[in-house]
């Protein structure tokens, strides 16, 4: 039970950051897919300083993370998994899948729903897409994606274990869904099969409507094969897409201060309404 202390937890969840960034950061150097958009250094800089915010938001508005609020639900018996008492196996196994099909419902809704797509749209607002867009994301959207997925860890019931081992996947494949490293299609091909693979993430953030609203995914790519949601490839080819919404091309608006003020700006109906994503 060590390993849930808050010290011990933190510890682990940023050396898997750093040594997944590291990683990735360096096949993107070595070996990349696109060549990068003008302005790398100014966007990385804003897409970390988001990261430092969005630890500080959630360090200081929830009282409780998931790791946390799975102890409690496991030492009260709340949730379907410790109602059914079922095997440690199975609950491991059922946890970390039916966490990583909220989070593609998620992303769903805040595509759909005007409210949240006024926040995600950060997100979507990058020109470019490499590994720091994988946690380019606005604070009031990183608490709001933490209130949901408490909500789902203490309506499940899933034990300690499963929460921690799908946080560190969720970060760690957030990053790797995003990077801008050549992948063989015949691996990637494969790969897909299972996971979400950065050629079939990169078509979800084109600025073609009906790319943007499809692959939704992060971790396990059966989500949107189940739902209906996915599309192998970009209309213009991987070389030849737009990234980003079209609203939002200016170099100027990729700072800190402009993406924090995005959400309260004009045309935040739904993602493709307005922006033409």
């Amino acid at each position: 039970m060590v390993i849930y202390g808050s010290g011990s937890e933190g510890l682990i969840r940023l050396v898997t950051f750093l040594g997944a960034f590291a990683l990735i950061a360096s096949a993107e150097w070595m070996a990349p897919r696109r060549r990068p958009a003008p302005g790398k250094n100014s966007r990385w800089l804003s897409n970390l300083l988001l990261v430092l915010l969005d630890t500080l938001a959630v360090r200081l508005v929830l009282p409780v993370l998931p790791v946390g609020m799975a102890l409690l639900a496991q030492s009260r018996g709340w949730g379907l998994l410790n109602s059914l008492h079922a095997p440690h196996w199975l609950a491991l196994a059922a946890g970390i899948v039916v966490l990583d099909f909220a989070i593609y419902l998620q992303h769903v809704m805040f595509h759909m729903v005007p409210l949240f797509w006024r926040f995600h749209r950060v997100h979507h607002s990058d020109t470019d897409f490499d590994v720091t867009t994988g946690v380019r994301f606005h604070p009031v959207e990183i608490v709001l994606s933490m209130v949901i997925k408490l909500a789902v860890v203490a309506s499940l019931g899933p034990p300690p274990l499963a929460v921690l081992a799908f946080e560190l996947l969720l970060n760690a494949t957030s990053l790797f869904s995003h990077g801008n490293m050549r992948i063989p299609l015949g691996i990637d091909a494969w790969l897909r099969l299972v996971l979400v693979t950065p050629d079939m993430h990169r078509v979800h953030h084109s600025v073609i409507v009906k790319e943007t609203n499809s692959n939704f995914g992060f971790n396990l790519s059966c989500w949107d094969r189940c739902c209906g949601t996915y599309r192998p490839q970009p209309a213009a080819g991987h070389e030849g897409m737009v990234i980003g919404l079209n609203q939002y091309r200016n170099p100027g608006r990729q700072t800190l201060f402009w993406l924090l003020l995005l959400p309260f700006r004009a045309g935040n109906r739904s993602a493709g309404a307005d922006d033409q994503v």
